[in-house]
């Protein structure tokens, strides 16, 4: 069973011409001229909506490659930015920075590398006039420099090297089996009929990831009287990694997609009775007889949900602390639900299963936070079970593989992608 509360938004292409040529597709380019480099900076904002904006950046550097990158730029209206993906940024008053995270640190010769944010705005919200990469603005051109120094300086320590964890491998393309060319179809047009604010709802799966910037975290809500000992909290918490681990590894590779591993991490557990929880270590934070639907629940400033501008400044531990989505285990619950919150399945379930190698339920909720549908009433053409068709299957399907693919195709241009 799916849940999927939406929110509104009120999205168009806003380009605006900066101090440069605009392209002829209408996204604002700006260009500029580099001492010892040459780069063109893309802005465009593709959704807009009462005091918030998703802003998308691409870079393409015209000059010698880099090793790393630094983007600057000044919002003429002061404008915010409030989270980031695929970047890591900083804001100092209007001037806001953003640095590579790794993996997308080296920019070739004519190659071009993309971010993305989310914003927040008051009285207008116009496009910044410039962009400087490295400490050079740009304009679109290179220029002859003076002979290089011996040896380039780096602009970072040389003494850091770069991480390879989270380097995504090489990626294919949009290439499903013929035969499951029709079936998607089938199943992505009945997903735009029947997802009443599809395009801008903010809070998918896929959301939460990016704007991490690869990793997702969890409170764990324990809706039972039943006792957990550390050995059963460590169990859960590999077996929930475990079932992600199954869906994003669908993706490692495909199309883009930026990210090799998804880690997962459980930050807190909410239970009604401290005693509950049979350990005194203090490696997840603890929430005690916080009541929300008649179930405990961790900190909601601590929690996307409440939270989706990614502000988490009530949360005790700050945003290192904030979780993404509950695992709601609910003792006598059969079946379970699924939204961009999370997953609810019975606790007794759960701690059954919680060696298997497929948990088929939490699988099926799973796919729902990533937007995939239920097919109670309906079948594609000439496929049979499958995870998503709840109780035909017990494992991810190749048609479930591609059909979370196919949602990825489809948004991955509001990441920059």
């Amino acid at each position: 069973m799916k849940t999927h509360p939406h929110r509104r938004f009120r999205s168009f292409a806003l380009c605006a011409v900066l101090a440069g040529a605009v392209a002829a597709s209408g996204t604002a380019v700006a260009t500029a001229q580099a001492a010892a480099a040459g780069c063109r900076v893309a802005y465009t904002v593709p959704s807009q909506w009462g005091g918030g904006f998703t802003a998308n950046v691409s870079i393409t550097n015209l000059g010698d490659p880099v090793a790393s990158w630094r983007l600057v730029w000044t919002f003429p209206a002061g404008q915010q930015v409030t989270q980031a993906w695929g970047a890591t940024t900083t804001m100092s008053g209007s001037q806001a920075t953003a640095v590579d995270v790794g993996y997308n640190g080296s920019i070739g010769t004519g190659a071009t590398v993309a971010f993305g944010f989310n914003g927040s705005w008051t009285g207008s919200n116009p496009a910044p006039a410039s962009f400087a990469l490295n400490g050079v603005t740009c304009t679109g051109t290179t220029t002859p420099t003076t002979p290089p120094p011996a040896s380039p300086t780096p602009s970072r320590s040389p003494s850091a090297s770069p991480s390879t964890s989270s380097s995504p491998p090489p990626t294919s393309g949009w290439n499903p089996p013929a035969s499951l060319v029709t079936p998607l179809g089938e199943v992505w047009s009945h997903v735009e009929s029947t997802y009443s604010n599809l395009y801008g709802f903010r809070n998918y799966g896929w959301d939460q990831v990016v704007a991490n910037g690869g990793f997702l975290n969890y409170c764990v809500r324990w809706d039972s009287t039943a006792p957990v000992t550390a050995a059963l909290r460590d169990q859960i918490h590999a077996a929930l990694a475990r079932q992600s681990k199954k869906w994003m590894d669908v993706m490692a590779g495909h199309n883009g997609w930026p990210y090799a591993t998804v880690p997962i991490r459980v930050v807190g557990w909410a239970v009604r009775d401290r005693s509950t929880l049979q350990w005194s270590d203090n490696s997840v934070d603890i929430y005690v007889n916080n009541i929300r639907e008649n179930a405990p629940q961790c900190s909601e400033p601590c929690g996307r949900f409440f939270h989706q501008d990614g502000n988490y400044s009530g949360c005790p531990g700050g945003a290192a602390r904030h979780y993404d989505q509950s695992l709601w285990l609910t003792a006598g619950m059969s079946g379970g639900a699924g939204g961009d919150w999370g997953q609810r399945i019975g606790s007794e379930y759960l701690v059954g299963n919680v060696g298997a190698d497929n948990i088929h339920i939490l699988l099926h909720e799973m796919g729902h936070t990533f937007g995939l549908d239920d097919f109670y009433d309906w079948t594609p053409t000439g496929v049979g079970g499958f995870i998503m068709k709840a109780g035909s299957a017990t494992q991810i399907t190749d048609f479930d593989r591609w059909m979370l693919r196919d949602w990825w195709r489809h948004l991955k241009n509001r990441y920059g992608y």
